[in-house]
């Protein structure tokens, strides 16, 4: 009966396994009981003898003998072979493979960049809520109330009446409402505003604004400061110009262009000296102090540092886009 063979190939097995003390005597157990030409492989051809009716239960009992055979092979294996042939096949001297690994997005650098560039300068770093209200969004900076910007076709409402940010100018209404002069600071953050998205413009987007309060502050202070920043982010040999623009919270308000790569001038920010208003809604005397503030969108400036043509790259999460900026 094939059952009384495949008894007598388990327990000749059981004997070997228990004389096996070496790598080449558990190959040898291998070969023996699994090899092409084993008992096992014999007993496989054996099966075709059996009656049909009988053969389903001995294919079975030959199978679980298999899986036993090929269990105990592998034990044996780990024991005696495999540490020894991991041994002799490992060399020291081949370089390690290095697993793959994120990095800070390209955004988050250029904020990283900025930020480094300014508390070098002395100032400190402010955050604020991005569900904002309308006092600390518009009116504290001096937007009046029939100003386009507060219609909702330009900023997103919530049903509550409060909104989402359109400017990281909120942060610094906050903290003159919670420090006093002097002090110089910038706030970094997301905005949001409704626009349609194309390669230049999107309805979320990230914004840096700085200012700095005393008791004397002039319009030469903040082209000095500005003049350094642009330096340290472009280089030495970038040409800037300064141009007559308006904002409601500044005034005289100007808008700062750089000529870069032989594309003509660009515009990176915009600045002024921080109107009279502005410091009077959040409690200051416009009489004893005075201030200048910038903006600049991060996009921006990430694009043109980097040749990027479409701010919908940054939102993408295309790796072959952000492996070039590791």
């Amino acid at each position: 009966m094939i059952t009384d063979h495949i008894s007598q190939i388990r327990a000749e097995a059981v004997l070997a396994i228990q004389q096996i003390n070496s790598a080449a005597q558990a190959e040898a157990f291998r070969v023996q009981f699994l090899g092409k030409k084993s008992r096992l492989t014999g007993l496989f051809s054996f099966l075709k003898n059996v009656l049909p009716a009988d053969k389903a239960v001995a294919g079975a009992e030959i199978n679980t003998l298999k899986v036993w055979l090929q269990g105990s092979a592998d034990e044996l294996q780990v024991r005696f072979g495999a540490a020894a042939e991991t041994a002799s096949f490992f060399d020291s001297t081949l370089p390690g493979i290095i697993p793959p690994s994120g990095s800070t997005h390209l955004l988050t650098q250029t904020i990283e960049e900025v930020v480094s560039i300014f508390e070098r300068m002395g100032f400190d770093i402010a955050e604020g809520p991005e569900v904002e209200n309308t006092f600390h969004n518009f009116t504290a900076l001096n937007v009046p109330e029939d100003h386009p910007a507060r219609d909702p076709k330009d900023t997103f409402y919530t049903d509550q009446g409060n909104l989402l940010r359109t400017q990281t100018s909120t942060v610094q209404i906050r903290y003159m409402q919670s420090h006093k002069p002097p002090f110089r600071m910038i706030a970094p953050g997301r905005v949001y505003r409704p626009d349609t998205v194309d390669a230049s413009h999107s309805f979320m987007f990230h914004q840096i604004e700085g200012l700095l309060v005393n008791s004397k502050v002039n319009f030469s202070e903040l082209k000095g400061v500005l003049h350094l920043f642009l330096r340290e982010l472009f280089g030495d040999k970038v040409k800037m110009r300064f141009r007559p623009h308006f904002f409601p919270f500044t005034e005289p308000s100007v808008e700062v262009d750089i000529e870069w790569k032989n594309k003509g001038w660009l515009e990176v920010l915009g600045a002024g000296l921080v109107d009279p208003n502005v410091f009077q809604a959040v409690g200051y005397d416009p009489q004893a102090v005075k201030g200048f503030a910038f903006g600049m969108g991060v996009e921006r400036l990430a694009m043109l540092r980097h040749g990027i043509p479409d701010i919908r790259l940054f939102y993408e999460n295309d790796l072959r886009f952000l492996r070039q900026f590791k």
